[in-house]
């Protein structure tokens, strides 16, 4: 679980899409971890009855990639097959949720303790009025307005009293911020491991499959856009900072994969470790390109070519880690709210690798 790469790896998955006057953009990237451990999955159709139904999903998988992507393959299906979802949907989701996990025990791998993984998750169902939103662990789900967050779900992580209390009265303990001082999340799905107490339902084990749901009305005009993502970015993102940067690309561009894309790279150069995926659902109210803001980011490239160019003049030794302190130093504006300098690091070492073609690449190989 704690197991990283020399180097990053920064091949991407992107996916998109529309329908029911939605549109959807998707990244995940494995990152530094040895191992992909991240799945998704976002439909806008769920048939039938509910053709203007959408649904969309984030799960992150620890101590393998066996939960996570089982729960993207079937967690759909299991919650809208329970009885409880045709009457009460926050109901029918919780129900999914809990008979999935159940299953998911007797899986082979599971029941011969072979595999010990685990995932959270965080999914969205949308319909032409509300959002019913679902969260277990930390995968986290952001709306925002007008740039800046006004929904948030709650990370599920030992240290919440309430989690705390569960943990406790299951025989456990929380130590370092972690249940039994292994496991970061208090709740998942998998991770059989933690919760074989006897005597005890699915919900008051060390670790519960059980999911927080909230429901919101749909504003058209207000909503902008809906995040789904794993840990992975929120370990660098604030809320804030993440509506932000995204209200400000969909003003450069109406391609959310690039969007998305953009996210990933971004949460990267900030500090990532982790794998990162990123599910970006986006309203008819979510701001679109206009030629002037197209025109002032091709404006703040230029400044920056133009400023790199400047420092490499002043020193020809100039080394990129030092080249990045000068350009922070210099509280260029313009830069992308929430992103910053970290936003713009592809453009700097592309300019970089034109200035230095003989040393850049190792250099920065051995940077990152």
């Amino acid at each position: 679980m704690g197991a990283f790469l020399d180097k990053p790896k920064t091949d991407k998955f992107q996916e998109g899409g529309e329908g029911n006057g939605l549109r959807y953009g998707v990244a995940s990237m494995q990152g530094w971890r040895v191992e992909m451990e991240d799945a998704h999955m976002a439909k806008t159709n769920l048939g039938e009855h509910l053709r203007d139904w959408s649904y969309f999903a984030v799960f992150d998988g620890h101590a393998g990639a066996k939960v996570s992507a089982h729960c993207a393959n079937h967690l759909l299906d299991a919650i809208m097959a329970t009885e409880e979802f045709r009457e009460d949907i926050m109901k029918g989701i919780r129900q999914g949720f809990l008979e999935l996990d159940n299953k998911m025990r007797n899986l082979p791998e599971m029941s011969s303790g072979e595999d010990k993984s685990g995932t959270t998750a965080v999914c969205a169902f949308i319909s032409p009025r509300s959002m019913f939103i679902a969260n277990c662990g930390d995968s986290r789900a952001v709306l925002s307005r007008n740039g800046c967050p006004v929904f948030s779900t709650q990370d599920h992580k030992p240290g919440l009293p309430s989690e705390r209390d569960r943990i406790v009265k299951a025989g456990g303990t929380v130590m370092i911020q972690r249940v039994n001082g292994s496991l970061a999340v208090s709740r998942a799905l998998g991770d059989f491991e933690y919760k074989n107490v006897k005597g005890r339902g699915p919900c008051e084990q060390l670790v519960s499959p059980e999911p927080e749901i909230f429901v919101r009305d749909r504003e058209d005009q207000e909503d902008e856009f809906l995040v789904l993502a794993c840990d992975g970015i929120w370990d660098v993102m604030t809320n804030t900072d993440l509506c932000a940067y995204i209200h400000s690309r969909l003003t450069v561009t109406d391609n959310l994969q690039e969007v998305t894309s953009q996210v990933i790279d971004t949460c990267l150069y900030k500090g990532s470790r982790d794998n990162m995926s990123i599910v970006l659902v986006v309203f008819p109210g979510a701001p679109r390109p206009t030629a002037e803001t197209i025109q002032a980011e091709k404006d703040l490239d230029a400044t920056l070519e133009r400023r790199v160019k400047e420092i490499v003049e002043e020193n020809s030794d100039i080394e990129f880690l030092q080249l990045l302190l000068r350009l922070d130093a210099l509280e260029i504006e313009g830069l992308p709210p929430g992103g910053g300098l970290s936003s713009k690091r592809a453009l700097i070492e592309q300019i970089y690798k034109e200035l230095f073609p003989d040393r850049a690449d190792t250099e920065l190989d051995s940077f990152n």
